[in-house]
């Protein structure tokens, strides 16, 4: 593969990021995760827009977007693949053992990997580790994803594809990777962003387009509803056939009448503009 590292194109095996670098030494970075199809990354602009609210909530630089633009166009052509998983990633550079910051610039990472299509629906799991909406990182696409791995890897011993968190006030929040949705009395509804959840792009794109509502939600909604799906970048629309504990939990059987919906409704949009802005 061939990488973007800080102005240039550079192989894989030439790629170095210094291990005196804030966002391995500390996790203190951003990152964005773009589906790219036959070499068109989906929804760019809103991406970027949530690269750049995230840096500010960091106190990190504002990245040069025509720089980023750049980067991902000269890799996804360096990297032909019917399907990838595109990933930009802007730490907070070289600095010294510890919190603060140093004054060398900026780190810039892009790279693709490729990625398979997902199964139109999965089974996840409910742990008991909350999210904290009121932290300095609630929203935030941060590098720091150690309990995303730690949460995610219980759900993958329990078979699952995803786990889902409360926040501390025992809301329905989100999954490690993706947001939620239910379908409750016929209606479907989603997390508000108050409640810590990320600002998915998939998400937001779903409310809009499917008319979903923003609802404060215990977590005990999981074992109301009628209907289940997942929305992320490489998700789309994914339904959700099996929630509960790892130990336990119920069946949903295949996905629903509004979950089929949602998911037809997002890919003849997705389809028809690639960057919706």
């Amino acid at each position: 593969m061939t990488i973007w590292l800080d102005g240039a194109l550079r192989d894989e095996s030439e790629a170095r990021v210094s291990v005196f670098d804030h966002g391995m030494t500390v996790g203190d970075g951003i990152f964005e995760t773009l589906k790219a199809v036959h070499g068109v990354p989906f929804a760019l602009t809103r991406h970027l827009e949530r690269l750049t609210t995230s840096a500010h909530a960091l106190g990190l630089p504002e990245p040069d977007l025509d720089e980023v633009r750049r980067a991902v166009d000269a890799v996804l052509a360096a990297n032909p693949m019917p399907l990838g998983r595109l990933r930009i990633t802007y730490t907070g550079g070289v600095a010294p053992l510890g919190s603060d910051r140093g004054e060398s610039a900026a780190t810039l990472v892009v790279a693709i990997g490729a990625a398979t299509e997902h199964p139109t629906s999965t089974a996840v799991i409910t742990v008991p580790w909350t999210r904290n909406e009121r932290g300095a990182l609630a929203g935030v696409k941060s590098t720091s994803y150690a309990e995303n791995v730690v949460a995610l890897g219980a759900a993958r011993r329990a078979g699952a594809s995803e786990a889902l968190f409360a926040n501390t006030v025992g809301q329905l929040c989100e999954g490690t990777g993706s947001n939620v949705f239910l379908v409750l009395g016929g209606e479907l509804h989603t997390p508000p962003l108050t409640s810590g959840c990320l600002a998915g792009v998939t998400r937001a794109l779903v409310v809009e387009w499917s008319g979903a509502k923003e609802t404060d939600l215990p977590l005990a909604a999981l074992d109301e509803a009628d209907e289940i799906f997942l929305t992320s970048t490489l998700r789309d629309v994914q339904g959700v056939h099996r929630v509960g504990p790892a130990d336990g939990g119920r069946d949903l059987g295949e996905p629903g009448k509004v979950t089929r919906e949602a998911l037809r409704t997002f890919t003849e949009r997705a389809a028809a503009t690639p960057d919706p802005r």
